[in-house]
Protein backbone atom coordinates (compact mmCIF):
# COMPACT_ATOMS: atom_id res chain seq x y z
CA UNK A 1 0.00 0.00 0.00
CA UNK A 2 1.29 3.61 -0.51
CA UNK A 3 2.07 5.36 2.30
CA UNK A 4 -1.07 7.89 3.40
CA UNK A 5 0.79 10.95 2.28
CA UNK A 6 0.83 10.34 -0.81
CA UNK A 7 -2.44 8.82 -0.94
CA UNK A 8 -3.78 12.44 0.77
CA UNK A 9 -1.53 14.48 -1.80
CA UNK A 10 -2.15 12.60 -5.05
CA UNK A 11 -5.99 12.96 -3.33
CA UNK A 12 -5.56 16.56 -3.08
CA UNK A 13 -4.18 16.48 -6.40
CA UNK A 14 -7.22 15.34 -8.10
CA UNK A 15 -9.19 18.30 -6.53
CA UNK A 16 -6.93 20.89 -7.97
CA UNK A 17 -5.46 21.68 -4.71
CA UNK A 18 -1.92 20.49 -5.67
CA UNK A 19 -2.31 21.55 -9.30
CA UNK A 20 1.66 21.56 -10.52
CA UNK A 21 2.40 21.96 -14.42
CA UNK A 22 2.92 17.67 -14.11
CA UNK A 23 -0.80 17.57 -14.15
CA UNK A 24 -1.94 20.07 -16.49
CA UNK A 25 0.69 20.29 -18.93
CA UNK A 26 -0.82 17.60 -20.88
CA UNK A 27 -4.63 18.01 -20.81
CA UNK A 28 -5.27 22.03 -20.10
CA UNK A 29 -4.34 24.90 -21.46
CA UNK A 30 -3.27 27.74 -19.33
CA UNK A 31 -6.45 29.41 -19.46
CA UNK A 32 -8.18 26.18 -17.15
CA UNK A 33 -5.84 25.80 -14.52
CA UNK A 34 -7.11 24.86 -11.33
CA UNK A 35 -9.89 22.90 -12.95
CA UNK A 36 -10.91 19.64 -11.51
CA UNK A 37 -9.97 17.09 -13.74
CA UNK A 38 -6.50 18.12 -13.93
CA UNK A 39 -5.34 14.73 -13.03
CA UNK A 40 -7.61 12.66 -14.29
CA UNK A 41 -7.69 10.57 -17.21
CA UNK A 42 -8.88 12.37 -20.32
CA UNK A 43 -12.35 11.80 -21.38
CA UNK A 44 -13.34 8.42 -23.45
CA UNK A 45 -14.18 9.05 -26.78
CA UNK A 46 -17.60 8.65 -25.89
CA UNK A 47 -17.62 12.33 -24.10
CA UNK A 48 -18.59 15.69 -25.10
CA UNK A 49 -16.64 17.11 -27.97
CA UNK A 50 -13.43 18.59 -26.04
CA UNK A 51 -12.81 22.47 -25.57
CA UNK A 52 -10.98 24.37 -28.36
CA UNK A 53 -8.56 25.45 -25.84
CA UNK A 54 -7.83 21.78 -24.93
CA UNK A 55 -3.55 21.28 -26.27
CA UNK A 56 -4.30 17.65 -26.73
CA UNK A 57 -7.77 18.23 -28.59
CA UNK A 58 -6.31 20.96 -30.84
CA UNK A 59 -3.16 18.99 -32.05
CA UNK A 60 -5.22 16.07 -32.93
CA UNK A 61 -7.90 17.77 -35.20
CA UNK A 62 -4.54 19.66 -36.45
CA UNK A 63 -2.14 16.51 -37.28
CA UNK A 64 -3.44 16.16 -40.53
CA UNK A 65 -3.02 19.49 -41.60
CA UNK A 66 0.19 20.51 -39.84
CA UNK A 67 3.13 19.00 -41.73
CA UNK A 68 5.65 20.96 -40.83
CA UNK A 69 7.91 19.26 -38.07
CA UNK A 70 9.30 22.63 -37.58
CA UNK A 71 6.11 23.56 -35.97
CA UNK A 72 6.35 20.95 -33.25
CA UNK A 73 8.42 20.37 -30.09
CA UNK A 74 10.16 17.89 -28.15
CA UNK A 75 11.45 17.86 -24.90
CA UNK A 76 14.65 16.31 -22.74
CA UNK A 77 14.02 15.70 -19.28
CA UNK A 78 17.89 14.99 -17.75
CA UNK A 79 18.86 12.80 -14.97
CA UNK A 80 21.04 12.21 -11.87
CA UNK A 81 24.07 14.00 -12.28
CA UNK A 82 22.87 17.03 -13.78
CA UNK A 83 21.89 18.11 -10.29
CA UNK A 84 23.92 21.56 -8.29
CA UNK A 85 23.03 24.01 -5.58
CA UNK A 86 20.82 26.26 -6.33
CA UNK A 87 18.82 24.82 -8.57
CA UNK A 88 15.13 25.88 -8.48
CA UNK A 89 15.68 29.56 -7.35
CA UNK A 90 14.71 30.68 -10.77
CA UNK A 91 11.84 28.81 -11.03
CA UNK A 92 9.79 29.67 -7.29
CA UNK A 93 8.19 32.84 -8.73
CA UNK A 94 6.01 30.65 -11.40
CA UNK A 95 2.41 29.36 -10.32
CA UNK A 96 2.13 26.11 -8.69
CA UNK A 97 6.12 25.40 -8.28
CA UNK A 98 5.97 26.18 -4.74
CA UNK A 99 2.73 23.93 -3.91
CA UNK A 100 5.12 20.95 -6.21
CA UNK A 101 8.05 21.29 -3.35
CA UNK A 102 5.35 21.25 -0.71
CA UNK A 103 3.81 18.34 -1.79
CA UNK A 104 7.33 16.74 -2.27
CA UNK A 105 8.58 17.66 1.54
CA UNK A 106 5.25 15.42 2.68
CA UNK A 107 6.35 12.46 0.21
CA UNK A 108 9.86 12.65 0.77
CA UNK A 109 9.66 13.52 4.85
CA UNK A 110 12.55 15.96 4.42
CA UNK A 111 12.85 19.92 2.94
CA UNK A 112 13.86 18.83 -0.97
CA UNK A 113 13.46 22.83 -1.79
CA UNK A 114 15.70 23.92 1.20
CA UNK A 115 18.03 20.98 -0.04
CA UNK A 116 18.21 22.17 -3.74
CA UNK A 117 18.85 25.71 -2.89
CA UNK A 118 21.21 25.61 0.00
CA UNK A 119 22.83 22.36 -0.23
CA UNK A 120 24.95 21.39 0.96
CA UNK A 121 26.31 19.70 -1.96
CA UNK A 122 27.65 15.99 -0.93
CA UNK A 123 23.88 15.70 0.41
CA UNK A 124 22.66 16.98 -2.72
CA UNK A 125 24.39 14.37 -4.71
CA UNK A 126 23.65 11.10 -2.54
CA UNK A 127 21.25 9.20 -4.79
CA UNK A 128 18.61 9.09 -2.26
CA UNK A 129 18.25 13.07 -2.72
CA UNK A 130 19.38 14.18 -6.32
CA UNK A 131 17.06 11.41 -8.12
CA UNK A 132 13.92 13.33 -6.50
CA UNK A 133 15.47 16.44 -6.76
CA UNK A 134 16.15 16.51 -10.44
CA UNK A 135 12.42 14.94 -11.07
CA UNK A 136 10.93 17.81 -8.96
CA UNK A 137 13.42 20.59 -10.46
CA UNK A 138 12.38 19.31 -14.16
CA UNK A 139 8.76 19.19 -13.99
CA UNK A 140 8.95 22.56 -12.23
CA UNK A 141 10.68 24.23 -15.18
CA UNK A 142 8.20 22.78 -17.42
CA UNK A 143 5.67 25.22 -15.53
CA UNK A 144 7.99 27.95 -15.91
CA UNK A 145 8.00 26.99 -20.07
CA UNK A 146 4.29 26.46 -19.81
CA UNK A 147 3.81 30.36 -18.29
CA UNK A 148 6.22 31.68 -20.44
CA UNK A 149 5.88 29.79 -23.96
CA UNK A 150 2.69 27.93 -23.97
CA UNK A 151 2.70 26.74 -27.54
CA UNK A 152 5.70 24.80 -26.69
CA UNK A 153 4.12 22.41 -24.28
CA UNK A 154 0.42 22.42 -26.96
CA UNK A 155 2.75 21.16 -29.75
CA UNK A 156 4.69 18.63 -27.75
CA UNK A 157 4.99 15.13 -29.78
CA UNK A 158 7.28 13.51 -27.73
CA UNK A 159 9.92 13.10 -24.64
CA UNK A 160 12.45 11.44 -23.38
CA UNK A 161 14.18 11.24 -19.84
CA UNK A 162 17.84 10.08 -19.09
CA UNK A 163 17.62 7.31 -16.37
CA UNK A 164 15.37 8.96 -13.27
CA UNK A 165 14.35 11.60 -16.02
CA UNK A 166 12.14 9.04 -17.96
CA UNK A 167 10.07 9.33 -14.99
CA UNK A 168 9.50 12.88 -15.31
CA UNK A 169 8.51 12.79 -18.96
CA UNK A 170 6.35 9.74 -18.38
CA UNK A 171 4.72 12.38 -15.49
CA UNK A 172 4.49 14.77 -18.35
CA UNK A 173 2.90 13.28 -20.83
CA UNK A 174 -0.25 11.97 -18.64
CA UNK A 175 1.11 8.09 -18.03
CA UNK A 176 1.77 8.86 -14.34
CA UNK A 177 0.29 11.58 -11.76
CA UNK A 178 2.91 13.56 -9.81
CA UNK A 179 2.74 12.62 -6.23
CA UNK A 180 2.73 8.71 -7.25
CA UNK A 181 5.78 8.89 -9.39
CA UNK A 182 8.06 10.88 -6.50
CA UNK A 183 6.81 8.16 -4.31
CA UNK A 184 8.31 5.09 -7.46
CA UNK A 185 11.33 7.79 -7.73
CA UNK A 186 11.76 7.95 -3.83
CA UNK A 187 11.81 3.65 -3.91
CA UNK A 188 13.89 3.89 -6.86
CA UNK A 189 16.44 6.13 -5.53
CA UNK A 190 16.47 4.00 -1.85
CA UNK A 191 17.07 0.94 -3.77
CA UNK A 192 19.77 1.70 -5.54
CA UNK A 193 21.51 3.48 -2.49
CA UNK A 194 21.28 0.04 -1.27
CA UNK A 195 22.42 -1.71 -4.03
CA UNK A 196 25.18 0.39 -4.51
CA UNK A 197 26.34 -0.51 -0.73
CA UNK A 198 26.50 -3.71 -0.79
CA UNK A 199 29.46 -3.62 -3.47
CA UNK A 200 31.97 -1.08 -4.02
CA UNK A 201 31.28 0.02 -7.81
CA UNK A 202 31.66 2.97 -9.89
CA UNK A 203 30.89 4.78 -12.89
CA UNK A 204 33.70 5.86 -15.83
CA UNK A 205 33.10 8.55 -18.66
CA UNK A 206 34.88 7.21 -21.25
CA UNK A 207 35.38 8.83 -25.22
CA UNK A 208 36.92 6.78 -27.43
CA UNK A 209 39.28 6.72 -30.85
CA UNK A 210 37.53 5.08 -33.80
CA UNK A 211 39.61 2.28 -32.99
CA UNK A 212 38.24 1.16 -29.64
CA UNK A 213 36.64 -1.78 -29.00
CA UNK A 214 34.36 -1.02 -25.49
CA UNK A 215 33.33 -4.60 -24.82
CA UNK A 216 36.44 -6.16 -25.66
CA UNK A 217 38.03 -3.64 -22.70
CA UNK A 218 35.27 -4.16 -20.57
CA UNK A 219 36.01 -8.53 -21.10
CA UNK A 220 39.88 -7.30 -20.25
CA UNK A 221 38.80 -5.62 -17.57
CA UNK A 222 36.56 -8.47 -15.67
CA UNK A 223 40.07 -10.94 -16.36
CA UNK A 224 41.93 -8.57 -14.75
CA UNK A 225 39.46 -8.89 -11.76
CA UNK A 226 39.49 -12.27 -11.53
CA UNK A 227 43.18 -12.15 -11.22
CA UNK A 228 42.94 -10.12 -8.40
CA UNK A 229 40.26 -12.59 -6.28
CA UNK A 230 36.85 -10.61 -7.53
CA UNK A 231 34.48 -13.63 -8.48
CA UNK A 232 31.65 -12.92 -10.24
CA UNK A 233 33.35 -9.40 -11.79
CA UNK A 234 31.37 -7.20 -13.36
CA UNK A 235 32.13 -4.34 -15.63
CA UNK A 236 29.89 -3.09 -18.85
CA UNK A 237 28.95 -0.28 -20.96
CA UNK A 238 25.98 1.76 -18.96
CA UNK A 239 25.12 4.49 -21.22
CA UNK A 240 25.42 5.19 -25.05
CA UNK A 241 25.84 8.90 -24.59
CA UNK A 242 27.18 9.48 -28.50
CA UNK A 243 29.68 8.11 -31.05
CA UNK A 244 32.55 7.15 -29.49
CA UNK A 245 31.44 8.38 -26.24
CA UNK A 246 29.93 5.74 -23.49
CA UNK A 247 29.83 5.62 -19.58
CA UNK A 248 31.43 1.99 -18.56
CA UNK A 249 29.96 0.92 -15.34
CA UNK A 250 31.12 -2.05 -12.84
CA UNK A 251 33.72 -2.77 -10.05
CA UNK A 252 36.12 -0.89 -8.95
CA UNK A 253 38.96 -2.61 -9.38
CA UNK A 254 37.62 -3.18 -13.21
CA UNK A 255 37.58 1.07 -13.69
CA UNK A 256 40.69 1.07 -12.26
CA UNK A 257 42.25 -1.16 -14.71
CA UNK A 258 40.42 0.73 -17.80
CA UNK A 259 41.81 4.13 -16.22
CA UNK A 260 45.39 2.43 -16.18
CA UNK A 261 45.45 1.02 -19.77
CA UNK A 262 43.73 3.94 -21.44
CA UNK A 263 45.66 4.71 -24.01
CA UNK A 264 46.57 1.12 -25.09
CA UNK A 265 42.43 0.24 -25.36
CA UNK A 266 42.45 3.54 -27.49
CA UNK A 267 40.36 6.00 -25.12
CA UNK A 268 41.28 9.43 -25.48
CA UNK A 269 39.73 10.51 -22.21
CA UNK A 270 38.49 8.89 -19.17
CA UNK A 271 36.82 10.67 -15.93
CA UNK A 272 35.40 9.02 -12.67
CA UNK A 273 31.89 10.06 -12.43
CA UNK A 274 30.79 10.98 -8.99
CA UNK A 275 28.26 8.36 -8.06
CA UNK A 276 28.12 5.76 -5.79
CA UNK A 277 27.87 2.83 -7.09
CA UNK A 278 27.70 0.78 -10.72
CA UNK A 279 24.06 1.75 -12.03
CA UNK A 280 22.87 0.40 -14.84
CA UNK A 281 24.33 -2.86 -14.59
CA UNK A 282 23.53 -6.03 -12.79
CA UNK A 283 25.04 -5.18 -9.30
CA UNK A 284 21.78 -2.90 -9.27
CA UNK A 285 19.73 -6.51 -9.46
CA UNK A 286 18.73 -6.35 -5.58
CA UNK A 287 17.37 -2.51 -6.59
CA UNK A 288 15.28 -4.82 -9.33
CA UNK A 289 11.77 -5.64 -6.78
CA UNK A 290 11.45 -3.36 -4.45
CA UNK A 291 10.82 -0.81 -7.79
CA UNK A 292 8.74 -3.73 -9.42
CA UNK A 293 6.89 -3.23 -6.38
CA UNK A 294 6.08 -0.01 -5.84
CA UNK A 295 4.99 0.10 -10.13
CA UNK A 296 2.13 -2.67 -9.23
CA UNK A 297 0.73 -0.09 -6.16
CA UNK A 298 0.09 3.44 -8.64
CA UNK A 299 -1.83 4.03 -11.41
CA UNK A 300 -0.43 3.88 -15.07
CA UNK A 301 -1.72 4.96 -18.17
CA UNK A 302 -0.53 4.71 -21.57
CA UNK A 303 1.00 8.22 -22.42
CA UNK A 304 -0.47 10.88 -24.41
CA UNK A 305 2.57 11.78 -26.40
CA UNK A 306 5.48 9.64 -27.83
CA UNK A 307 7.79 8.53 -24.54
CA UNK A 308 11.06 6.79 -25.48
CA UNK A 309 12.47 3.98 -23.22
CA UNK A 310 16.35 4.20 -22.40
CA UNK A 311 16.11 0.26 -22.33
CA UNK A 312 15.74 -0.12 -26.62
CA UNK A 313 15.26 3.55 -27.61
CA UNK A 314 11.41 2.62 -28.67
CA UNK A 315 8.72 4.29 -27.74
CA UNK A 316 6.44 3.12 -25.04
CA UNK A 317 2.98 1.29 -26.31
CA UNK A 318 1.00 0.50 -23.02
CA UNK A 319 0.91 0.56 -19.19
CA UNK A 320 2.16 -3.30 -19.13
CA UNK A 321 5.24 -1.47 -21.42
CA UNK A 322 6.00 0.83 -19.00
CA UNK A 323 6.45 -1.02 -15.66
CA UNK A 324 8.54 -3.71 -17.41
CA UNK A 325 10.73 -1.14 -19.26
CA UNK A 326 11.54 1.03 -16.00
CA UNK A 327 12.32 -2.58 -13.78
CA UNK A 328 14.61 -3.53 -16.85
CA UNK A 329 16.13 0.18 -16.72
CA UNK A 330 17.75 -0.41 -13.70
CA UNK A 331 19.79 -3.13 -15.00
CA UNK A 332 20.05 -2.59 -18.37
CA UNK A 333 22.55 0.35 -20.49
CA UNK A 334 20.65 3.62 -20.83
CA UNK A 335 20.92 3.84 -24.90
CA UNK A 336 20.59 7.63 -25.00
CA UNK A 337 22.13 7.77 -28.91
CA UNK A 338 20.15 4.90 -30.22
CA UNK A 339 17.28 7.27 -28.46
CA UNK A 340 17.94 10.23 -30.42
CA UNK A 341 17.95 9.01 -33.36
CA UNK A 342 15.01 7.32 -33.21
CA UNK A 343 13.57 10.93 -31.67
CA UNK A 344 14.79 12.82 -34.49
CA UNK A 345 14.55 10.30 -37.54
CA UNK A 346 13.05 12.00 -40.54
CA UNK A 347 13.28 11.86 -44.20
CA UNK A 348 15.83 13.99 -46.02
CA UNK A 349 15.35 17.47 -46.62
CA UNK A 350 12.35 17.66 -43.58
CA UNK A 351 12.42 20.55 -41.04
CA UNK A 352 13.12 19.38 -37.14
CA UNK A 353 11.11 19.68 -34.04
CA UNK A 354 12.30 22.45 -31.30
CA UNK A 355 14.55 20.69 -28.71
CA UNK A 356 14.37 21.73 -24.69
CA UNK A 357 15.64 19.99 -21.98
CA UNK A 358 13.53 20.63 -19.25
CA UNK A 359 16.24 20.58 -16.11
CA UNK A 360 19.12 21.03 -14.50
CA UNK A 361 22.13 21.48 -16.89
CA UNK A 362 23.01 21.17 -19.84
CA UNK A 363 24.25 17.77 -20.72
CA UNK A 364 21.48 16.26 -23.19
CA UNK A 365 22.01 19.50 -25.40
CA UNK A 366 25.79 18.20 -25.57
CA UNK A 367 24.87 15.02 -26.33
CA UNK A 368 22.14 16.33 -29.06
CA UNK A 369 25.15 18.45 -30.38
CA UNK A 370 27.15 15.36 -31.07
CA UNK A 371 24.25 13.05 -32.24
CA UNK A 372 22.76 15.12 -34.71
CA UNK A 373 24.15 18.86 -34.87
CA UNK A 374 20.73 19.64 -37.24
CA UNK A 375 18.29 19.03 -34.64
CA UNK A 376 20.84 20.95 -32.01
CA UNK A 377 20.32 24.25 -34.05
CA UNK A 378 16.74 24.12 -32.50
CA UNK A 379 17.62 23.15 -29.18
CA UNK A 380 16.52 25.78 -26.34
CA UNK A 381 17.65 25.11 -22.57
CA UNK A 382 15.13 25.45 -19.66
CA UNK A 383 16.41 27.73 -16.95
CA UNK A 384 16.15 26.59 -13.35
CA UNK A 385 18.17 29.02 -11.68
CA UNK A 386 17.24 32.80 -12.88
CA UNK A 387 14.75 34.52 -14.28
CA UNK A 388 15.61 35.96 -17.24
CA UNK A 389 17.69 33.68 -19.58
Amino acid sequence: MLPPAVVSIASASSRGKVSSAVSLCRRLSPGRRGSSDATRRPPPETSAPPSDRDPAAVRERSAGRRKDPSGCSVFLFPGQGSQFVGMGRGLLKYPNVKDMFAAAQGILGYDLLSLCLEGPEEELAKTVHCQPAVFVTSLAAVERLNIENPKAIETCVAAAGFSVGEFAALVFSGAMDFAEALYVVKVRAEAMQKASELVPGGMLSVVGRRLAQYKYACLQAKEHCKSVGVKEPVCSVANYLFPDGRVIAGHQQALDFLQQNSRRLQFMRTKPLPVSGAFHTELMASAAEPLREVLRQVEVRRPEINVYSNVDGKRYMNESHVRRQLVKQLVSPVKWEQTLHEVYERTQGERFPHTYEVGPGKQLGATLQKCNMKAFKTYTQVQVTTYED
